[in-house]
């Protein structure tokens, strides 16, 4: 399933470099101001908080449409520029949630690993596990947030609970899957994060819950299976049949494919 995940997400963003790069020019615009401005302007340290408060406001946000628009892809349809209009009504408030809930977590980690470790001793240091470790976990469970919203609807407790029951589910994958997104972003700094950039990150993730998904659908058609030897050749053979046999050559001269 891995290997598949990797091979449709690549492959779906080779098909969509421009939309990609759109909505990664975006990002790019956002937190440069964020940046640039208290910069330029000699702000105070007030307008420079406010200021960053803004910046991941907008960027959470708009993380939060490039999800809701990118579902058309992970399913096989065309995108659309029209996708992005339609996605603001109900991607807006999702990417808040998930921006104020991730900033909050990061405050309490920034702030709890110094206060603990303070202590010394054994109990400090295991405070300060605790601390670090449960951030850990909140993180690798908040990569399913946006795309669960985006696929299946529902409200923020109930997204929330099901990330969570997704990460504990799926422990090793979650992990690969945040690797794979830190990949990413780290090779997007050779493109100036054009590409594949946050947006890349935003198209796999859709992919990944995609096919995650498959699992629980045929847990649900097979409630006395065994959940531990899921038939993922079996699950993923009509979306391996829809993208093909492509190679790495054939993106580049298709006719010879």
């Amino acid at each position: 399933m891995v290997g598949f995940f990797i091979k449709k997400s690549f492959f779906d963003g080779w098909d969509n470099l421009f939309s990609l790069m759109l909505m990664n020019v975006v990002f790019i615009a956002i937190f440069g101001l964020g940046a640039a401005l208290p910069s330029g302007l000699e702000a105070p340290t007030w307008l420079i908080l406010a200021l960053g408060a803004l910046t991941l406001a907008a960027g959470s946000a708009w993380w939060s449409v490039c999800v809701h628009s990118l579902n058309a892809v992970a399913d096989f349809k065309a995108f659309r520029i029209a996708d992005i209009r339609a996605s603001f009504k109900a991607a807006a408030v999702p990417g808040l949630q998930i921006g104020l809930f991730l900033a909050l977590v990061f405050l309490i980690v920034t702030t709890g690993l110094p206060f603990y470790l303070s202590f010394g001793g054994f109990l400090g240091v295991l405070a300060a596990g605790v601390i670090f470790w449960c951030g850990i976990v909140v993180l690798l469970a908040l990569q399913y947030y946006i795309p669960l919203r985006s696929r299946l609807g529902g409200g923020f407790k109930k997204n929330l609970r099901k990330s969570f029951l997704l990460f504990l589910d799926n422990p090793g994958f979650s992990l690969f899957l945040f690797l794979y997104n830190l990949a990413t972003l780290i090779l997007s700094i050779f493109t100036a994060g054009l590409l594949p950039g946050l947006a890349g990150i935003a198209l796999a993730s859709d992919v990944a819950l995609r096919l995650r998904l498959f699992k629980y659908d045929w847990l649900e058609a097979n409630p006395e299976a065994n959940r531990r030897k899921v038939p993922w050749d079996d699950l993923l053979e009509e979306d391996r049949e829809l993208v093909g046999k492509r190679t790495f050559k054939g993106m580049f001269f298709p006719w010879k494919d």
